[in-house]
């Protein structure tokens, strides 16, 4: 399975504009730029598309790993808070922290950590990244 991105950027980094897209055109043409990723103005950034990326996919391997124990999630939330900081002369992204809270009927506070940690580990975008990825699990 292969899926698709895609960037334009015109300009220079502080007043350059760029646009992001995505293959399915859930997202289409979505700005982005230096105001948009060091300051607060609208539009998005490549950390916010990623924290979306890596929250989406927990969620889903977080029901993979629940159904592996026969158990199945009524509600799973997950946010994912990517930090870009300096590092190195340049820049970097140096955590991911997720944070879950998940409703599941029948599931003991010990399984749902420990479905919670491997889900963790397992998920493929927490396999894609090399940054510190920390979590608190909430069983609601």
């Amino acid at each position: 399975m292969e899926r698709k991105g895609s960037a334009k950027w015109s300009g220079d980094l502080k007043t350059g504009q760029g646009q992001v897209s995505t293959e399915s055109g859930a997202i289409k043409n979505l700005p982005y730029g230096f105001n948009t990723r060091f300051e607060d103005e609208p539009g998005t950034n490549p950390e916010e598309l990623v924290g979306a990326a890596h929250a989406s996919c927990y969620a889903m391997a977080m029901s993979l790993g629940l159904g592996e124990k026969d158990l199945e999630a009524e509600e799973i939330n997950a946010t994912a808070k990517v930090t870009l900081a300096e590092k190195d002369g340049g820049f970097a992204v140096t955590t991911v922290h997720l944070d879950v809270t998940a409703k599941i009927p029948g599931i003991s506070e010990e399984d749902f950590q420990e479905v919670a940690e491997a889900t963790k580990k397992n998920c493929p975008i927490s396999k894609l990244l090399t940054a510190e990825i920390t979590l608190d699990a909430k069983l609601v």
